[in-house]
């Protein structure tokens, strides 16, 4: 075929696909179950022209942020102060309290002084199965408190991590509160701190060990305390530890105990793994790994949760159980899956409600905790024939903060962190990868990013509490309050710190 005649068949095709264009409806035309349609030229043209989120670029300026040069007490304010004002990586606080935090950080403060192990209990949906995210958080946090051990997990684990491995056998029956039609529920509400237990009925053992998996962290890979959660146990209930540090040694409860016990074996020396044997009848809400003392991250993944189950938890199992853990902040990361289905704002008024009723529940059941929110990442579906944010998410997301601070309760904001509308597109195409295909979920490489980004903005709050050890209240209250918004008087400083002008190194 002569060329002539190709171009001329290549030019009609193009003229028949644009008349085509022109005159197809803008609804498309629905063929069996699927819709056929031509993007709007409103919609290419945006598409070419829209903003692309540079990833590395956030990333880069994200740790940029972090980055405090030392000076005077006048420099460390002026860092502070913008951050916590201005930052979009900054953890919000209630009222814009920046002493919200305080109580949370004395006792992690004194934690090794007074031989104790604080816990932070971690909530969220599928983005932090297999320990992901929380094992970072983890391992930075310890590294500034003190503490090792990978924390709280269930006797039975439905979802493999990366910092644990683990088998029970014998009369252990898992039962759960979400899931689908296949789950098994129990006949009562006491599902404690997991929000799923195993029931003992004769006799069964759990074994673990630390992973070898290249992404289990340092101070997760050795403990030297382990522990039991259990509930309504039998009379002479036995639960024996045997580890690569201790012969068994056994616990047991002669009498029986409807409420909730925490039995401890203390190690001579860190161990790597271990087998609890288990005799008699009881609910197993978990077990836990410790180190001596400071502090301790539990991680509780629920697959498709929204965040709205835990006001059908028994009361007086979770109340007992987080006195028991000395559980001083609970982290509740959800959103993403409500996302999907919000279509207006009616839709995010009913889920606010009901998240408002899971704070409150909290704020009963652990009233020394104090409450923080993460919201929802950027996740992208098609819309109109391209990978775009969920529709309604921005405004989901602002909404949500809005409610946590209304109600007491701190926020995290994972959505601008990432870059704001339609960054998880850009971090599915990054190389390498920082989220998977489904536009939805962090890689591993992705999730340490995040980790590592809430635990150094949560190490920024520490880091102002510290200064401020040094410093006259209510020079620093006035500073934080005032309208200039990062300047402070060196003759201000004088004036209210008197001595306490050392130099901030």
């Amino acid at each position: 075929m002569k060329a002539s005649k190709i171009f001329l068949f290549i030019l009609s095709v193009i003229l028949i696909m644009g008349v085509v264009w022109v005159v197809f409806p803008q609804g498309g035309i629905k063929v069996g179950g699927t819709t056929l349609r031509f993007a709007s030229y409103e919609e290419a043209s945006s598409s070419i022209n829209e903003e692309v989120v540079d990833v590395d670029k956030v990333l880069s300026e994200l740790e940029q942020s972090f980055n405090m040069i030392p000076g005077s007490h006048q420099d460390s304010l002026r860092f502070f102060k913008k951050f916590l004002k201005s930052n979009s990586n900054r953890i919000w606080l209630p009222n814009d309290d920046y002493t919200y935090l305080d109580s949370l950080f004395y006792l992690f403060d004194n934690a090794k002084e007074e031989d104790k192990i604080y816990r932070i209990m971690h909530y969220g949906d599928s983005q932090i199965e297999m320990d992901r995210i929380s094992s970072i958080v983890r391992e930075h946090l310890q590294g500034i408190f003190g503490g090792n051990g990978n924390g709280l997990v269930p006797a039975i684990q439905s979802v493999s991590t990366y910092s644990l491995v683990q088998s029970a056998s014998g009369a252990l029956t898992r039962f759960t509160l979400i899931g689908d039609s296949t789950t098994v529920r129990a006949d009562h509400n006491r599902y404690g701190v997991m929000t799923h237990f195993s029931q003992l009925y004769g006799e069964a053992s759990i074994s673990f060990r630390v992973s070898k998996n290249s992404n289990c962290q340092e101070r997760a890979k050795k403990f030297s305390e382990v522990a039991l959660l259990v509930g309504n146990t039998s009379p002479g209930f036995k639960a024996s530890l045997r580890c690569d540090t201790i012969r068994t040694e056994s616990k047991v409860l002669k009498n029986a105990v409807q409420g909730v016990s925490l039995l401890i074996w203390e190690l001579p020396a860190y161990a790597s793994r271990g087998t609890i044997t288990l005799s008699g009848s009881a609910e197993i809400y978990g077990f836990l790994m410790d180190g001596e003392s400071g502090i301790a991250l539990d991680n509780a993944p629920l697959r498709g949760c929204s965040g709205t189950i835990f006001t059908r938890l028994n009361k007086n199992v979770m109340k007992q159980s987080f006195d028991l853990l000395d559980t001083r902040m609970i982290i509740l990361q959800f959103g993403g899956n409500r996302a999907v289905s919000v279509r207006n704002e009616k839709h995010i008024s009913n889920y606010l409600r009901q998240l408002e009723k899971q704070i409150d529940y909290f704020h009963e059941v652990a009233p020394e905790a104090q409450i923080l929110f993460i919201g929802p990442s950027d996740m992208g579906r098609s819309v109109d024939g391209r990978i775009s944010t969920i529709p309604m998410l921005p405004d989901l997301n602002d909404s949500l903060k809005v409610m946590a601070l209304n109600k007491g309760a701190a926020y995290w904001d994972l959505f601008n962190m990432m870059g704001g509308e339609n960054s998880m597109v850009r971090w599915v195409k990054h190389s390498p990868p920082l989220a998977s295909s489904d536009y939805i979920h962090f890689t591993t490489r992705g999730a340490e990013h995040v980790g590592m980004a809430f635990a150094r903005a949560f190490e920024v709050c520490y880091n102002f509490y510290k200064l401020r050890q040094e410093l006259d209240p209510e020079m620093v209250s006035a500073y934080m309050n005032s309208e200039d918004p990062f300047e402070v008087s060196s003759a201000e400083m004088m004036e209210n710190n008197n001595d306490k002008t050392s130099v901030v190194e």
